[in-house]
């Protein structure tokens, strides 16, 4: 009797997804629960497991094809069939270091792209911190590889030099692939022989500036049509990369002084000057995600934004009376977030509307607050998941905050921590924004926009004081959100952070 491979469910609003790639082909034996197929969505890969053991039968949807949730991919029969070759999987610390003797005894270290947590295929290298000749330690960082979700650090698998590195700075890798060979054992000033391969790959990265980051595009060109090396050229790019212009300062420098007369009229603008002065840097895979997302957004929702503003007084007084007993005791610092997070989530319950997505027809009502975080790191904007923050105290969600906002900056956020927000919260005033208008994370229907507490002359009792406010704004989709509920939803939460008290007594 044959068993169906299906695709699976794939998480909210996902309804379609792309075959990656098949671990088995046609004839190979399966153990059940076996990865044994990828699949591709726009926010994340996974893998398929087998859902019992036998014979792959037959594969229906093959390599890069488009498939809808609970398709056909394959059929498994019964049977032994023939043994698959075990693939062996790359991990963190490039599991699958392959070694191979060298003619003066020392011994190369093959380190491949590792396979991410979330199943990512393929990945962008970002940074590279070492250069042909360099020493490394063992679990030393070596590179940066982007996915459009995170990024991971490669650890040098053993001690030793580099020797080779075959990829450069914005090049396309995929999981398994070769990145960079080490000589095991040796020492930066050993002089072991190198093959012409190896002599070849190190040349370039011998005419680096110091900083050891290639020239860029435009400028290695220039290098070689004046036949000029980097290494001449003082940069003046990011971690002293050589730019165009670069290249053309220290070409006039070189060239005999004369002197110059000063023109009668402004010259026009030359198009080969500006271009000099630009550089041009390929868009990481979570920048080009997050750009096709956010305009999705824009596309698909009727979106409107709301403001209103509040006195952030009673937040700041209740904040500096208990700060100091709040730390001591949860061992987390109190913070803003914990108070506009369950500010949210006690609105949240009065007008559901906000909390709510549509799919196709049909609006899907969420029964519980998984509040987004919008997190600004180097890479990009992320959004970790406070989950069920609607049952947490402020210290539970001060704790989570924290740790979730690390994770983002050290590029170690899981896929579980990104999917399935409700409601998100965006803090642009820790920028300095006084006001801004919030794009929606689809598919959801409300995001809220924190922004700078300043101090304001305001009317309170007839009598002009100065108060510490914030304006806060909401944007919704008037799709499934009426203006009536937009302003009701922002105006619950400013009585609750006016009058914090509202949390305890749940008023």
């Amino acid at each position: 009797m044959a068993t169906e491979i299906r695709v699976p469910t794939l998480g909210e609003s996902v309804t379609e997804a792309t075959i990656g790639r098949w671990f088995k082909k046609k004839g190979d034996a399966i153990t059940a629960d076996e990865p044994i197929v990828e699949l591709e969505t726009d926010k994340v890969t996974v893998e398929v497991p087998a859902p019992a053991s036998g014979t792959l039968q037959e594969i229906a949807a093959e390599e890069g094809t488009t498939v809808e949730v609970n398709a056909l991919l394959g059929m498994i029969g019964e049977g032994e069939g023939a043994p698959a070759k075990k693939e062996e999987k790359p991990a963190a610390k490039a599991e699958t270091a392959k070694t191979e003797e060298k003619a003066s005894g020392g011994k190369l270290v093959d380190v491949n792209v590792p396979s991410a947590g979330e199943s990512v295929t393929e990945a962008q290298v970002g940074e590279i911190y070492k250069k042909v000749g360099d020493s490394v330690a063992v679990d030393e960082p070596i590179l940066e590889l982007e996915t459009d979700k995170a990024a991971q650090e490669v650890m040098a698998p053993v001690a030793g030099v580099i020797r080779e590195i075959v990829v450069s700075s914005g090049d396309e890798v995929q999981v398994g692939a070769l990145l960079l060979r080490i000589e095991e054992g040796a020492s930066a000033g050993s002089t072991q022989a190198a093959s012409a391969s190896q002599e070849k790959a190190s040349a370039p990265a011998s005419d680096e500036a110091s900083s050891g980051r290639p020239p860029a595009p435009a400028a290695a060109k220039l290098l070689e049509e004046r036949g000029m090396k980097a290494s001449d050229v003082q940069g003046s790019g990011k971690q002293g990369q050589v730019l165009k212009g670069d290249v053309l300062a220290a070409e006039g420098k070189g060239a005999p002084s004369q002197p110059v007369e000063k023109p009668k009229a402004p010259r026009a603008p030359s198009g080969t000057e500006d271009e000099a002065r630009e550089e041009r840097v390929k868009m990481t895979r979570l920048r080009q995600t997050i750009a096709r997302r956010l305009k999705e957004a824009q596309d698909t929702a009727a979106m409107l934004t709301t403001f209103n503003e509040v006195d952030m007084k009673p937040v700041m007084d209740m904040r500096s009376k208990y700060k100091e007993l709040f730390e001591k005791k949860h061992g987390v610092k109190l913070g803003f977030m914990g108070f506009f997070t369950k500010a949210v989530t006690h609105a949240l319950k009065e007008i559901p509307a906000v909390n709510a997505e549509i799919d196709g027809t049909d609006i899907i009502y969420k029964n519980f607050c998984h509040i987004g975080v919008a997190v600004g790191t180097d890479k990009g904007l992320v959004v970790p998941v406070v989950r069920d923050a609607d049952q947490m105290t402020i210290a539970e969600v001060e704790k989570e905050i924290g740790r979730l906002g690390k994770a983002a900056r050290d590029g170690k956020l899981g896929m579980a921590d990104m999917q399935g927000g409700t409601f998100t919260i965006s803090n642009g005033g820790v920028y300095g924004s006084l006001m801004s208008t919030p794009i929606l994370n689809a598919p959801q229907s409300g995001i809220l926009g924190m922004h700078k507490i300043q101090e304001r002359p305001m009317v309170v009792g007839g009598e002009i004081v100065i108060r510490p406010m914030m304006y806060l704004a909401l944007s919704y989709d008037h799709r499934i959100v009426d203006g009536k509920e937009a302003v009701t939803f922002l105006v619950r939460v400013k009585e609750v952070l006016e009058d914090p008290e509202r949390l305890v007594l749940d008023l």
